[in-house]
């Protein structure tokens, strides 16, 4: 069957019946919660700076973002700004927190058992079942590639015990980060009541993000074909953010979109050792934002 998600077109793929089934992850024992094992994050004193007065001309068109940002991936030096410690909602651009909390708190091959709240998630979902057990890296890849709200809850309760849980994570974490105009009360983003961010404090979470290799490999990847127990079988993944592939450089980031949030969009790029990160919020047109944005930093930058 195929699952669409119309927004921005991503879609997944899943396999019908095969003479061939793939059996179910055996390498680890099943968890619905665990304690944190991995290595502890260190938290950078200053995830995003300012040497100068940031540009808030010179990009034309004008963008259509409410707020946007431009910053040097690997200084934090903001380059350009708009607005941008607004707070807004920020739709499934939620999920960067959710994926980069979720892999510090469980390895790629444990073996996730789905609590039975998490087929009731909101939709975009992916179709996850109750008591199925999945390994978490392809619950990573559903969400930041398909973003399913249902791979979202099911490792916010995996890393956390409850979600509940796992938004006390997020609003510490944002805490310890030094940021201060975000707050979160959905671990998918599709609730939009509460759960908010700025261009500034989201660039600064992605920017933190990009530090994990894990988090980098799978916001880079266009589309992911993976095994899964009968009777799926496999399915495909297919990544949501359209400058892979048709920009020059792109390596991630994520989409994002509800009603209230408008279309968000976070993308990272990287040319002849430039590597710059943007954010827009609320924009009628996200890409060309984006494309303008990226092609301004490179220009100063390059």
């Amino acid at each position: 069957m195929l699952a669409g998600a119309a927004a921005g077109g991503a879609f997944l793929a899943t396999g019908g019946t095969s003479s061939s089934a793939v059996p179910a992850a055996r390498a680890a024992a099943p968890v619905r919660f665990r304690a944190a094992k991995l290595s502890a994050p260190r938290y950078p004193t200053h995830l995003l700076t300012v040497t100068r007065t940031p540009a808030r001309t010179g990009i034309s068109p004008p963008l259509t973002a409410s707020s946007a940002i431009l910053v040097d991936r690997r200084t934090g030096t903001v380059l350009w700004a708009k607005r941008e410690h607004v707070r807004m909602p920020i739709a499934s651009t939620t999920k960067i927190l959710t994926g980069v909390l979720a892999m510090e708190r469980l390895a790629p091959h444990d073996v996730v058992t789905i609590d039975p709240a998490v087929p009731r998630a909101a939709p975009f979902r992916e179709g996850l079942r109750a008591d199925e057990r999945v390994q978490a890296w392809k619950l990573f890849y559903g969400l930041l590639l398909y973003s399913g709200n249902d791979d979202a809850l099911a490792l916010a309760i995996a890393a956390a015990g409850s979600r509940g849980a796992f938004l006390h994570l997020m609003n510490e974490r944002v805490h310890q980060l030094g940021l201060r105009d975000s707050h979160f009360t959905s671990p998918s983003g599709v609730l939009d009541k509460g759960n908010y961010s700025s261009a500034w404090d989201l660039a600064s979470i992605t920017r933190y993000a990009l530090q994990n290799p894990r988090f980098r490999t799978v916001v880079r990847t266009r589309i992911k074909r993976v095994k899964w127990a009968a009777p799926t079988y496999s399915k495909i993944y297919v990544n949501k953010n359209h400058l892979l592939g048709s920009y020059p450089g792109a390596n991630g980031v994520k989409t994002g979109w509800t009603t209230l949030a408008s279309h968000c969009l976070v993308a990272s790029a990287e040319r002849n050792g430039v590597s710059l990160l943007a954010v827009v919020l609320h924009a009628s047109d996200p890409y060309g934002d984006m494309r303008r944005l990226l092609d301004y930093g490179f220009a100063r930058r390059g």
